[in-house]
């Protein structure tokens, strides 16, 4: 078996994460490769001195690992999506930013995480991803995210029209500084922030958040996700910005895209003993009384 490590190159993915991880497998009878520019950026900046496989490119990873463990928070795991794509291999997020409700498990408890894997106490959460059409092929063949498809205005001044359909059925014009259309995964995220409702990880559905609408009666919508969802923005300049997930581009106004269920599902690595509620008091610190 081969574990893959992937985490970014900052200083709170420390080098004795990857020695503890490394012990731990090897012990364990466990082969382990890390992803290349955190590999060399810990040979450049640190004292470590082991010699380990490593991938560079979501090709390498698919043929290698059988598990994916990511280091990070969740902006990190996000970006594991296009790496493992549809292969199916399952994601482990262990914490070591901020917030974390993608990466659930706590840097300290790395060990007994790893033990819990390895021993297979675990569930795998099957979470649904968007995929987006149009828009010049934008995004090429990584044009999927986890969380959510925005659309934003290009500069800080102007809002934009934004016409909106579901399964060609007019739903609105949005005239607003952007709009999300969220995966139930990334209800904790952007959508949140902008009003939108928190929603269990397997509900079957998409959120649809206005942006700072001009209207305040405009308010967020919840839809299956069984339906395709279609916009059209305008506005008085000539481009304005979309992404998905943490990756980002311009396109022009009048473009067409679409929105949909993605055909395959990520595979989160849910261990034994944790489940949402817990972790959405955790993080949103639900029950804690805060007053002196």
């Amino acid at each position: 078996m081969t574990i893959a490590i992937y985490a970014r190159s900052t200083k709170d993915n420390h080098a004795a994460y990857i020695e503890q991880m490394h012990n731990y497998l090897k012990a364990e009878g466990v082969d382990m490769i890390v992803y290349e520019p955190y590999y060399a950026y810990l040979k450049n900046t640190s004292e470590f001195d082991l010699e380990l496989d490593t991938f560079y490119n979501s090709e390498e990873l698919i043929a290698k690992a059988y598990y994916l463990i990511c280091l990070g928070g969740d902006g990190t795991m996000l970006e594991t999506v296009t790496f493992v794509r549809k292969s199916g291999i399952p994601i482990l997020g262990v914490n070591t930013g901020r917030l974390g409700f993608l990466s659930q498990v706590n840097k300290d408890d790395l060990q007994k995480a790893l033990q819990l894997l390895l021993r297979e106490k675990f569930t795998l959460d099957k979470r649904e991803l968007i995929e987006i059409g149009g828009c010049n092929n934008c995004f090429n063949d990584e044009n999927y995210a986890l969380n959510e498809f925005t659309i934003h205005k290009k500069d800080s001044s102007s809002m934009i029209n934004i016409d909106t359909y579901v399964d060609g059925i007019f739903l609105n014009t949005y005239f607003a500084d952007g709009l999300i259309v969220s995966t139930p995964t990334g209800s904790t995220a952007y959508s949140l922030s902008c009003g939108g409702p928190i929603m269990m990880p397997d509900s079957d559905n998409f959120i649809i958040t206005p942006i700072a609408p001009h209207n305040l009666t405009v308010r967020p919508i919840v839809i299956p996700n069984n339906r395709e969802i279609r916009f059209s923005v305008t506005g008085r300049y000539h481009d304005f910005n979309v992404s998905l997930d943490s990756r980002g581009a311009q396109i022009p106004t009048g473009s067409e895209i679409r929105i949909k269920k993605a055909d395959f599902r990520l595979n989160l690595i849910n261990l034994e003993g944790q489940n949402f509620f817990t972790t959405l008091r955790n993080k949103m610190m639900w029950g804690i009384d805060r007053r002196q």
